[in-house]
């Protein structure tokens, strides 16, 4: 079944509270869903309910069956944490991940091969082992950007697939990428600017856009999530960005309620219907 990877350039962009949330979403439509967080910072699991002083995971020490280490979540979702490790013991598990790319790849299998279910995974912040690992694997890969200058940057490295990395390999896989730009400010002209360039530079690669939205902000420090999108705003991109991914892969239709084919932001710029 399908596997989704998040993915940024840098970090800071909102890649795990859309991870989070696209995992939710899924699961309330009837999909079944297990979110893996391959970054070392473990937020995934707290963005998904589960208490700050459960550090267990995939590579918690000492190391244990995958399966064990899955937690059930009140979104539906089932979520995979990275587990706690200090820095000296993540630098030895990337450079061990590079010799051992199974160590990921492995456990990420046989989660797809569990009738229907969709494994997301959210991945560190740059270039990594475990992203290298699970490439091969992914039926698609959502780069993450921002509506600021620094992502703007970043556009033709996303567009020319080089984000991936170079050479033949990196070009064939180019063809999974995705990107959803967030925090999409339209009263602010840098962000109109860049959700232009976004548009024009990127095509149909540009399948969500999120709006910069204080009501998330507020949920997530509620630990909580945002799920409805019947008041617009963020809500409704998180949802719309949801039926992207579902049509892009194909997935069965969602549960009841016709899907929205447009965004709010992607509508308010004028570039959809």
């Amino acid at each position: 079944m399908p596997l989704i990877c998040l993915s940024s350039p840098k970090g800071g962009v909102g890649k795990t509270t859309l991870t989070a949330h696209l995992a939710a979403i899924l699961a309330a439509r009837g999909h079944p869903v297990i979110a893996l967080d391959l970054d070392p910072q473990n937020a995934l699991r707290l963005h998904l309910g589960l208490p700050f002083n459960e550090e267990g995971g995939l590579f918690s020490e000492p190391p244990r069956p995958w399966r064990d280490a899955v937690r059930n979540t009140a979104w539906g979702a089932r979520v995979l944490p990275h587990g706690s490790l200090d820095p000296r013991k993540v630098m030895r598990l990337q450079a061990g991940l590079l010799d051992a790319p199974d160590r990921v790849a492995g456990p990420v299998g046989e989660m797809l091969s569990q009738p229907g279910t969709v494994v997301i995974v959210d991945c560190p912040p740059g270039p990594s082992a475990g992203l290298s690992a699970l490439v091969p694997l992914a039926d698609l890969l959502l780069v993450v950007l921002m509506a600021d200058a620094g992502s703007a940057a970043m556009l033709p490295l996303v567009a020319s697939g080089r984000v991936l990395g170079h050479g033949t390999l990196s070009s064939r896989l180019s063809a999974k990428v995705a990107v959803a730009l967030n925090q999409v400010a339209l009263d602010q002209p840098l962000s109109k600017a860049v959700m232009e360039a976004a548009s024009r530079t990127l095509g149909d690669r540009l399948i969500g856009a999120v709006a910069q939205d204080e009501t998330l902000g507020e949920a997530l420090a509620q630990k909580r999530l945002l799920l409805d999108g019947s008041e617009g705003g963020a809500g409704e991109d998180l949802q719309m960005l949801a039926d992207a991914v579902i049509e892009r892969l194909g997935l069965r239709p969602a549960a009841p309620g016709a899907p929205r084919r447009d965004y709010t932001a992607l509508s308010d710029w004028g570039l959809t219907e």
